[in-house]
């Protein structure tokens, strides 16, 4: 049986994912147009499977394994080269679309579009200030460790 509710979260989570995933492509990150709608979609359907399968202390054994393997993927994504870093905004919204595909899941779509905007928001328009700041700080545009 079909259960349509489901099917329109993982929809949600899914089309939330795509600005964030379109902004890190034009950015040419590593993670961008597949990463982002697929970790969103994943985490979503892992959050549904749970809610229809087992009580919420189960429930939250899913979330913590899912966080755990989340974590594993956003450290994949950072990048230590030449005592600098790459990648930390790349991880943490790695996370934070996990994090908006867990909330549609819960159908608490105020908290997933919340997340989508201000991240994508956040991607959008603070490179040029963070260069800037680089820039006065002697930085060559990356964290320093």
């Amino acid at each position: 049986m079909i259960h349509w509710t489901e099917m329109l979260r993982l929809t949600i989570a899914y089309v939330l994912a795509l600005p964030l995933a379109i902004e890190r492509e034009r950015e040419e990150q590593t993670a961008g147009l597949r990463t982002f709608p697929l970790m969103a979609l994943a985490s979503c359907a892992v959050v549904l499977i749970g809610t229809r399968q087992m009580e919420v202390q189960g429930q939250s054994r899913v979330l913590q394994g899912l966080l755990s393997g989340i974590g594993v993927i956003c450290a994949g994504s950072i990048i230590h080269a030449q005592s600098r870093v790459h990648g930390t905004a790349t991880a943490a919204a790695i996370l934070g679309t996990a994090v908006m595909g867990v909330a549609a899941a819960y159908e608490m779509y105020d908290v997933a579009i919340f997340l989508s905007v201000v991240m994508y928001l956040t991607l959008k328009f603070s490179g040029p200030f963070k260069a800037r700041l680089d820039r006065e700080a002697g930085r060559t545009g990356s964290d320093t460790i």
